[in-house]
């Protein structure tokens, strides 16, 4: 493999990736990793006005399409390689999928995360054989620790996606994509640091020439767009698709993209918190929110879709089933089907009764009831009772406050941000 990288390293990055290559990637893993379907949403296809075509990368075996780069790469390793060991920098996908397929194949593996990784991501890379080591407060920090135990232990270094071993394994998504629906003729591929479009992107210009690539990125960490599109936006924060939260692309990966791409959208956090939610409600699927950014990306820019057969990858589902909760409540609320009201009162007898006959006039359900008589600027025979309640629709919720405030009553809808 080190003659591999050495080799490809002379050549310009366009050609160091080749669709004979993700072919050979292909067949190394053939068997070794679920061939997901790709299937054709009624539902999606009529909300978004294109033809929507779902691949299913959340039910590979660590429920993420990483598994096919991290194959690969092990796979290409010599013996005494594979007898001394791998590591990688990784709190997400890649540990797991390299620990899976490095303990299958009797490889060590071990996986450097920053102190404040969440216990869970830890118990599951240990689960599927990963040696997890903890260093620093960033991933800046681990990566840099993993960097010098590869050189201390004569490891092999894994990268998570700048690595053309690992973009080849990638693109067979790709491959299986237009092999099952060659009528698919645009992709919306998330990027965090660039391996996966740069492997399906190169697998599908060379299959169909003609094929729409647009990269996907969320707003928060929009490092690829900034630098193929030459901008200064801010990159950090707390995003809900933490897979693609990558604040420096890759240097071969964005070489290839800046080749191959027509353009890339960001997408914000209401847009993939929604899309959660969607492919949650209309095909039953769990993702996380890098597995829904095609999707976001689609509903939040339908011209450029509409009326296009579109491939969207479903990267990967691994999402806090907490996280996951929050998400499906907080779109209730933006769909209007969870409200919640802020009621100024006088305190006395019989006030908030008067209030919850509104409530049942309306057929409006209440979940969840709160006094305030404290903390208020209203007067010491004042009170603001908020209210949260469920409906079948907006509609039902707005009637039920024109009528308390037809009956005298301030009312406040508190909306999400």
């Amino acid at each position: 493999m080190e003659n591999l990288v050495h080799k490809l390293a002379q050549q310009p990055a366009h050609a160091q990736l080749t669709l004979a290559d993700v072919h050979a990637a292909a067949g190394r893993i053939m068997g070794k990793v679920v061939r997901t379907p790709t299937l054709h949403s009624q539902t999606l296809s009529r909300i978004t006005g294109a033809e929507i075509y779902l691949k299913f990368e959340n039910l590979q075996f660590t429920a993420a399409y990483k598994e096919r780069g991290a194959l690969n790469a092990l796979l290409l390793l010599s013996e005494e390689q594979r007898a001394r060991g791998v590591i990688a920098a990784s709190a997400g996908n890649h540990a797991q999928g390299l620990s899976y397929h490095g303990t299958r194949l009797g490889v060590p593996v071990t996986i450097v995360m920053p102190r404040t990784t969440p216990a869970v991501k830890i118990m599951q890379t240990e689960s599927v054989g990963g040696n997890v080591v903890l260093e620093g407060e960033t991933f800046d920090d681990a990566y840099a620790h993993a960097r010098l135990l590869e050189v201390e232990r004569g490891l092999t270094f894994v990268h998570p996606f700048d690595d053309p071993a690992v973009a080849a394994g990638q693109g067979t998504v790709a491959l299986e994509m237009l092999t099952d629906v060659p009528e698919i003729d645009m992709l919306a591929v998330p990027i965090g640091g660039g391996g996966l479009l740069t492997g399906m992107g190169t697998a599908a210009r060379a299959m169909k020439p003609g094929i729409g690539l647009v990269g996907v990125q969320a707003a928060l960490f929009p490092s690829m767009y900034d630098k193929l599109k030459h901008q200064t936006l801010p990159c950090g924060g707390d995003t809900l698709a933490e897979g693609i939260a990558v604040k420096e692309p890759g240097k071969f990966t964005s070489a290839v993209l800046e080749t191959l791409l027509d353009d890339i959208v960001l997408v914000d956090e209401a847009a993939l918190e929604s899309a959660v939610a969607l492919l949650l409600q209309i095909e039953k699927t769990v993702v996380e929110g890098a597995g829904a950014a095609g999707l976001a990306a689609v509903i939040a820019n339908r011209r450029m879709f509409e009326g296009r057969k579109v491939g969207i990858v479903l990267t990967g589902g691994n999402i806090d089933t907490r996280l996951l909760a929050n998400v499906l409540l907080r779109d209730l609320a933006r769909s209007g089907r969870l409200g919640r009201l802020r009621i100024v009162l006088q305190d006395r007898p019989g006030a908030l009764y008067s209030v919850v006959e509104e409530f049942n006039r309306h057929q409006v359900n209440i979940l969840e009831v709160w006094h305030q008589r404290i903390f208020t600027s209203l007067p010491a025979k004042g009170l603001t009772a908020e209210i949260e309640c469920e409906a079948r629709n907006r509609e039902q919720i707005d009637l039920l406050v024109r009528s308390l405030r037809d009956r005298g009553y301030d009312v406040t809808q508190v909306e999400l941000a």
